[in-house]
């Protein structure tokens, strides 16, 4: 079957859409500022991570589950997807917007090191693990964008890695009752603390508290580069990405009003604090420039750039009419009107009760 030039079955994405139910609300609050051309491909794309997560994952991460979804991968690249929706979505994804194989193959391998439970011994280590598992997924939601220019590329890295550490800092309790520590071992042992207890008996305390403090400060300098990048995106996409740097980057802030405590509690954003978000992120969209110098990709990052800039195929970004763009805007606004509403009723029964 001959997937250049086709587009994504109904049914595939709507199987691809009921993959991700109740999965990352920023994604799907972001996605409403996003055309559909780029939302539905993303749809399919987030499917496939969950899919290869979810394998991974399952299978205890051993060899044969990672070589399994190796082989799946291949034949997606080839054009030949395994029956599955999610397969065929991406598939159809990877040969319209020419999606390097490197960039999916790089999340499965940061999907094995973490179903292995590997620990990161310096933040550049932590920063290889969050490239392959997230930065290479912003780069290719920069594909799909139809932009392929490598300050784009490193810029859409920086977010996917700052939004990593974000999750980092934000699931220090949660990982460490699952017997998972991601924090640099380095920044552990400065803090006389140690993977083995944090595991053992998580609890806070406030030498816990400055190494999450620490890491959101490397991830804000994350996100300030990204946002560099927005401008060199098309005009009907930038507010959509403008939307998950700014929450995520609010989930860091949430994290530091508990005092950096990520262990007692897990840090959220309102609906009503997203709808002031992604406000913002309209308004931070439209007065986006493109920057006159480029900071070099990150480390960590600079595979991912470079298996874009050597791919073989070329893509331009296509814009969509003004108009559609603003009544994309007036869409989620009224969403997010509800999700405070929501948000106000929940408060009020709360206290009723």
């Amino acid at each position: 079957m001959d997937l250049r030039m086709s587009e994504i079955a109904r049914d595939d994405l709507a199987a691809c859409r009921a993959l991700l139910t109740g999965g990352s609300r920023t994604f799907r609050a972001a996605s409403f500022l996003l055309p559909r051309r780029v939302a539905d491909p993303a749809t399919a794309l987030y499917a496939f991570c969950r899919v290869a997560d979810d394998e991974v994952d399952e299978a205890g991460g051993g060899a044969e589950a990672v070589a399994a979804l190796e082989r799946r991968l291949d034949a997606i690249c080839a054009g030949h997807p395994a029956p599955f929706a999610a397969d065929r979505a991406f598939a159809s994804v990877v040969a319209r917007f020419g999606i390097p194989r490197a960039l999916p193959a790089a999340l499965i391998e940061g999907l094995a090191w973490d179903a292995a439970g590997r620990r990161y011994a310096t933040l550049a280590d932590l920063e290889s693990y969050a490239a392959r598992v997230a930065g290479a997924v912003g780069a290719m939601m920069t594909l799909l964008m139809g932009v392929r220019a490598p300050d784009a590329i490193a810029r859409a890295a920086d977010l996917g890695t700052a939004m990593q550490l974000t999750n980092i800092a934000r699931d220090v309790g949660e990982d460490a009752r699952n017997g998972r520590v991601y924090l640099p071992l380095d920044w552990l042992a400065e803090a006389g603390l140690s993977p083995e207890a944090l595991i053992a008996a998580p609890c806070f305390t406030p030498a816990l508290g400055a190494v999450v403090a620490r890491l959101l400060k490397v991830a804000d300098m994350h996100y300030a580069r990204a946002e560099e990048g927005i401008g060199l995106l098309p005009l009907d996409c930038r507010a959509g990405i403008a939307a998950a740097r700014l929450v995520y980057a609010e989930i860091g802030r949430s994290v530091e009003r508990q005092g950096c405590d990520s262990v007692a509690a897990r840090a959220v954003v309102p609906g009503s604090r997203k709808a002031a978000l992604l406000a913002r992120a309209t308004w931070l969209g439209w007065r986006a420039t493109v920057p006159a110098g480029a900071a070099p990709a990150l480390p960590a990052n600079a595979f991912l750039v470079e298996s874009v800039a050597t791919s073989s195929v070329s893509g331009a970004a296509i814009p969509l009419p003004w108009w559609a763009f603003g009544q994309r805007v007036l869409r989620v606004a009224e969403l997010f009107a509800r999700l405070g509403e929501r948000d106000r009723r929940g408060m009020a029964q709360a206290v009723r009760s």
